[in-house]
């Protein structure tokens, strides 16, 4: 569901601002350290910034809030003290995001913008969006979300700038948030193919949805397996962008690949009911796909770019693919079924042969909720890179610090290679003989289908989702990836 709350520019005096907007509170950033900040609320106050500060103990520290009340225009209103601590684009996420939790409840909330270059304006203002953002279905919440965040700063021009850009990326990340977070008893392989239908056409996107006879004709083995257990029948979905300039844009050509698996039982390795619980997020990479799909053409991305979700519902029946079954994937590639419950690798092997065989990319970046293995190595807030590139694993883990979505980058061991071998198909897909790395034995089976270009895989199975919230993100869906890859694709990872 969209973000409700409005992040916009409203001049250089936040007073005026308050006054003319009728907002109920008023906001001004102070920096970790001990200087108080100069604001123009300071004479309304009984006390210097710096007593108040020191009376509640504020450090100034990214995401903590100061409250006290002071007469501005003709009527009190809040004052809120904002820590921004340092001043980095993750310190101003937080602080935006805190910013927004505390205005619900209200209709507009002044707040003088940080002293931040435009980077870290834009940063601001997609963590008040995304601190902002709920996922409800039914009754609303009882303290809505703040309707506008009303910035002032020094450059008004600079300062829209800026926060159209957060607004942009925000915006990408809550439809990923909102993909992965609809139930999955709504949400199937068809379903998401008619979603990408309406981004593809908001967005200036080609699309092609490939069905069950398509896939059958094509070869698409591993999409077939997976989705033959359930009564929903699985999707190839291609979203096209040409990239700015279209015809004539002379930028790369870029393959993203997103792991859609709409809902996943285990099939008949079936998982028990609590790790059920979480799986309507289990197509989380491929929401992530079609929301940097989505944002591509407003940020002026040069590069062509082409996203293939590969969507499928792994479920029980007497249908259902069996332990021990060998699947021929697009391309002619076999593998032999030893965990049903390892079915992304299989749906994300097709769409991979796929884009290497037919789409000529210079890069391809795969995104899954693969394993588990990545998320006890690595916990909850860092998604596992796998490279056969350097240049590609560099330039995505700098982007993931630029964007709050930090990378680690973990090895494709090739001692580890022998644990995937088959005595009846050219691959397995899991690992076996005592070696462990499941993480890694996955990343060496997609390897085998992304042929020799530039190749990335992004296992988010960790930061995918988040139990609670926590600075910009919100319980549930995270949007993991959406945001690292919208600025490596639009260069925005600092140099």
């Amino acid at each position: 569901m969209p973000i409700e709350t409005r992040v916009t520019g409203a001049g250089t005096d936040v007073l005026e601002a308050a006054v003319r907007l009728g907002a109920e509170a008023v906001a001004v950033p102070v920096r970790s350290g001990p200087a108080a900040p100069a604001t123009p609320v300071a004479g309304a106050l009984p006390c210097t910034l710096d007593e108040l500060l020191s009376l509640h103990r504020a450090k100034g520290e990214a995401g903590e809030i100061v409250s006290t009340s002071a007469r501005i225009g003709d009527k009190p209103r809040e004052l809120l003290l904002y820590g921004v601590g340092a001043g980095g684009p993750a310190e101003l996420r937080r602080a935006g995001a805190a910013l927004a939790r505390r205005g619900r409840g209200r209709t507009a909330l002044a707040a003088q913008a940080p002293d931040a270059d435009p980077a870290g304006l834009a940063a601001f203002a997609e963590g008040a969006l995304l601190g902002a953002y709920t996922f409800k279905i039914g009754a609303p919440p009882a303290r809505p979300a703040l309707e506008t965040l009303a910035l002032t700063g020094t450059d008004p021009a600079a300062l829209d700038a800026a926060v159209e850009r957060g607004a942009r990326i925000a915006g990408a990340a809550a439809l990923a948030r909102d993909l992965a977070n609809t139930p999955s008893g709504e949400k199937d392989p068809s379903w998401l193919a008619d979603r990408a239908e309406e981004i593809g056409a908001a967005a200036g996107l080609a699309v092609r949805v490939r069905g069950e006879k398509e896939l059958a004709e094509g070869g698409f083995g591993g999409l077939l397996a997976v989705g033959a257990g359930s009564a929903r029948p699985p999707r190839l979905i291609e979203l096209s962008y040409p990239g700015a300039g279209g015809a004539e844009a002379t930028g790369r050509h870029v393959v993203l690949v997103g792991k859609g698996i709409t809902f996943d039982t285990g099939g008949l390795s079936l998982k028990p009911n609590e790790g059920m619980k979480t799986m309507k997020t289990d197509m989380a990479g491929g929401g992530v796909v079609m929301a940097v799909m989505s944002a591509l053409r407003d940020l002026g991305v040069r590069d062509r770019v082409t996203g293939l979700v590969a969507a499928a519902e792994n479920m029980p029946s007497g249908s259902s693919m069996r332990p021990g079954d060998v699947i021929t994937h697009f391309g002619g590639t076999t593998s032999e079924v030893l965990n049903t419950d390892a079915e992304g690798r299989l749906v994300l092997a097709d769409a991979l042969a796929y884009a290497d065989a037919e789409l000529a990319p210079d890069a391809v970046v795969d995104v899954a909720t693969l394993t588990g293995a990545a998320k006890v190595a690595l916990g909850l807030r860092h998604g596992a890179l796998f490279a056969g590139d350097d240049a590609l694993a560099g330039a995505l883990t700098e982007a993931g610090a630029t964007a709050g979505e930090p990378l680690w980058r973990l090895p494709l061991v090739e001692d580890y290679r022998r644990a995937i071998d088959s005595d009846v198909a050219d691959v397995a897909n899991i690992g076996r003989g005592g070696l462990g790395g499941g993480a890694i034995t996955a990343a060496l089976f997609l390897r085998e289908f992304a042929g020799d270009r530039p190749w990335a895989h992004l296992d988010i199975a960790g930061p995918g989702r988040a139990a609670s919230d926590d600075g910009e993100l919100s319980r549930g869906a995270t949007g993991f990836g959406a945001r690292l890859l919208l600025a490596w694709l639009t260069g925005a990872a600092a140099s």
